[in-house]
């Protein structure tokens, strides 16, 4: 799900990693009819990751989503989620992200990049945990781990879809949070 690039003088102090779709979670939560919030990720995540120990602003991440694999947990919802009311999965596939800029800010990072959803593109920030110490797993593998938040609004991404209730709520809400949790395995 993450592709990082790192320039050529970094190379030498950069590791690529690449997601683990089985550990690794993209969810979201909505608030509906303006009285309880409705939650969902998406199963089947990938990219690569390209991080740099030395100067972590070096680093770059892209990130593939399969909005075809959204789940919340009701079937009817799920269509309707995948339909043209939505997402759109035949026309639009998959959510992509790259990023433009690592910053780092007292220990605090912040990734920022292009998130394009059914067709859009913008700009977003995402506050990071992470990333994780390195260790290895008992099959000898290298992995480490983040994880992300940030915040959309759906409709500037197009996704315009909705009805208003008796009371002038909406059903769906516009503001959208985002939580990614993903561990990486290091490539050999």
């Amino acid at each position: 799900m993450l592709a990082l690039f790192a320039t050529v003088p970094a190379l030498a102090q950069t590791a690529t990693w690449t997601i683990d779709p089985n550990h690794s979670t993209a969810q979201f939560t909505v608030r509906h009819l303006g009285i309880s919030n409705v939650r969902g990720n998406f199963t089947k995540v990938a990219g690569t990751v390209v991080l740099n120990e030395k100067d972590i602003s070096q680093s770059q991440v892209s990130a593939s989503i399969d909005v075809s694999s959204v789940d919340t947990r009701v079937e009817m919802r799920d269509k309707d989620l995948r339909s043209p009311n939505f997402f759109d999965v035949e026309k639009y596939p998959t959510i992509e992200f790259k990023s433009k800029k690592v910053v780092s800010d007292g220990g605090k990072l912040q990734l920022i990049g292009d998130l394009t959803i059914h067709g859009t593109t913008r700009e977003v920030t995402l506050d990071v945990d992470g990333p994780t110490p390195e260790m290895t797993d008992p099959w000898g593998n290298p992995r480490r781990g983040i994880s992300a938040t940030t915040a959309i609004n759906r409709k500037d991404f197009g996704l315009l879809y909705n009805k208003l209730l008796g009371t002038g709520e909406a059903m769906v809400g516009d503001n959208v949070k985002i939580q990614i949790d993903a561990e990486f395995v290091k490539k050999k």
